[in-house]
């Protein structure tokens, strides 16, 4: 049976994920702790859109920018807003309540920049204004993973940094929520709407673990998916073939809602 298998949410965008039972879906159609945090650059020079399309300010800073948030291995609370950075030099906390300021400095030393630590509780730091989590099935990461040479289920997890999967679908999944008719899905109950495939970066190319590069990762990638392509989906609504996940939309009805993790999940009208 088709459950909700994961939540996954980024507290620090560019960071490493955390795993909870239970979010909500805020007000503004994201999930609560998502991407609540990032980090800016004080020199980057952008358009009025921000960068990466974020006009929540200029220079937003994450891992397109510096393959080095591949080596800090981080824990967050939800709870406390505590967040611990392990690199090769030893381990940092962070109130991130109470010591942004001191995260700033800290991370600008890191990453060599003027870095400013910025929180934004109401919609997050998410790249797609105005749309709601990524999707992906679990057998949509088994079989990413079995293109690659000892690549993982979890590395395809870390790389590809969905939201929310589902387990108990085909691989996938998630494509046939996207062009012309397409259907919806709920998550106990509540409703969600394709919005569009999410493209992919330059992220995904890389070993979560130490930022290299997997050899010919993208043409590997495109070639697999272009064969594995579902006759279910609607290929008009595709631009290319690097593009793997579901950026969904939920309703306005449908926010304020709580999902859990062992959620019923099935396709609705």
């Amino acid at each position: 049976m088709p459950r909700l298998e994961r939540v996954r949410i980024y507290p620090v965008k560019g960071l490493d994920a955390t795993e909870v039972d239970s979010v909500e879906v805020l007000d503004g159609g994201t999930l609560a702790g998502d991407r609540e945090f990032a980090l800016f650059d004080a020199g980057a020079v952008t358009g009025a859109g921000g960068v990466d399309g974020n006009p929540h300010g200029n220079g937003v800073f994450n891992a397109k920018h510096s393959d080095r948030f591949h080596v800090l291995d981080t824990a967050y609370d939800p709870e406390t807003a505590e967040v611990t950075v392990e690199t090769d030099g030893g381990s940092r906390e962070f109130d991130l309540d109470n010591e942004r300021n001191a995260a700033s400095a800290w991370f600008s030393e890191v990453f060599d920049h003027d870095l400013t630590l910025r929180r934004d509780g109401s919609l997050g730091f998410v790249d797609r204004r105005g749309m709601g989590p990524a999707v992906v099935s679990t057998a949509t990461l088994e079989t990413v993973a079995s293109w690659f040479d000892d690549m993982s289920v979890e590395s395809a997890r870390r790389r590809l940094r969905a939201n929310l999967e589902v387990s108990g679908v085909p691989a996938f999944w998630e494509d046939r929520f996207v062009g012309d008719d397409a259907p919806a899905f709920a998550v106990g109950g509540a409703r969600f709407e394709g919005v569009t495939p999410c493209a992919r970066c330059v992220v995904p190319e890389r070993d979560p673990e130490t930022g290299d590069p997997t050899p010919e990762f993208r043409d590997r990638f495109v070639r697999k998916r272009e064969a594995t392509f579902p006759e279910w989906a609607d290929e008009d609504a595709f631009d290319h073939f690097y593009t793997l996940m579901l950026i969904a939309r939920v309703p306005e009805r449908d926010r304020g809602r709580t999902l859990r993790v062992g959620d019923p999940v099935e396709v609705v009208d």
